[in-house]
């Protein structure tokens, strides 16, 4: 089975290993909102996310349309 540690070598795999612990950590303690959010600003965050989805979904057709 492979680990970071066959893949990159010992001491670089215990170097990786300590970022992704470290982010997981992160991950964890950050997991749920500390803060309640009102209904307007949970609104404004979909419009938010649907408008970026947008953007993206346009960079992209300009994107394919450019390479033809």
């Amino acid at each position: 089975m492979l680990t970071l540690e066959t893949v990159f070598g010992e001491r670089i795999g215990r170097v990786v290993r300590g970022w992704t612990d470290k982010i997981h950590e992160i991950n964890i303690k950050y997991k749920t909102p500390r803060i309640k959010m009102s209904r307007g600003v949970k609104i404004a965050l979909m419009f938010l996310r649907i408008y970026l989805l947008l953007l993206v979904l346009l960079l992209g057709y300009k994107f394919w349309t450019l390479l033809k």
